[in-house]
């Protein structure tokens, strides 16, 4: 294993750890794709966690932008699947802290009671995988609207859907990129159209 995970050690792991799976998946939001990830079931084990996090930290600290903040430099990642990649990137560069953003009971995103962020703070989005960007786009704005400043965006794997935001100029990194193909509903799926098994995920 090199000292940063190529992309085909990457791969490797994620398909050992049953984290990455081919065949006919439905998602949450009804596309429909050939490829599911869940970078949770590689993290899982501690040897693993440790490779895919202290990876990514090192693509960070190779920006000399990011070096210099690390002392203040916060990790916030939204839960829970970004959690365990949250607070090894954080280990592993020794920045300052790490929190996190939860959904309410009507979906939205917030911090918890107290925690108050300082104007000007620096901060880095992490999470296990760029898929939609949905939650990654709304911590974004919760975290500019305190006053804090984004600056960068790190993830395990990049898995873009046809919707994906475009989060430049915000630096961004990662260790794996996954082109799967996707179909935006059954009528236009052409797994559906060949009978292949369907698989429906829950995130």
């Amino acid at each position: 294993m090199h000292l940063v995970p190529t992309q085909e050690e990457v791969i490797t792991l994620l398909k050992q750890t049953g984290a990455l799976r081919h065949g006919h998946f439905e998602y949450p939001n009804g596309l429909h794709g050939n490829e599911y990830l869940q970078v949770a079931l590689a993290m899982r084990y501690y040897q693993h966690a440790k490779t895919l996090s202290v990876g990514l930290s090192r693509l960070l600290r190779a920006n000399p932008e990011i070096r210099a903040i690390i002392p203040e430099l916060s990790i916030v990642t939204p839960a829970t699947g970004g959690l365990p990649v949250a607070y090894g990137v954080c280990e592993a560069l020794r920045a300052h802290q790490v929190y996190w953003a939860e959904e309410d009971n009507r979906g939205t995103l917030r911090f918890r009671q107290y925690l108050e962020q300082l104007p000007g703070e620096k901060v880095l989005l992490v999470d296990d995988i760029l898929r939609t960007g949905r939650k990654l786009s709304e911590l974004k704005e919760l975290v500019e609207a305190s006053g804090a400043e984004a600056a960068g965006l790190a993830v395990i794997v990049y898995q873009p859907t046809p919707k994906t935001p475009d989060f430049s100029p915000l630096p961004f990194y990662y260790l794996a990129k996954l082109d799967a193909v996707y179909y935006r509903d059954a009528a236009h799926c052409d797994l559906c159209k060949r009978g292949e098994p369907l698989d429906k995920v829950w995130v």
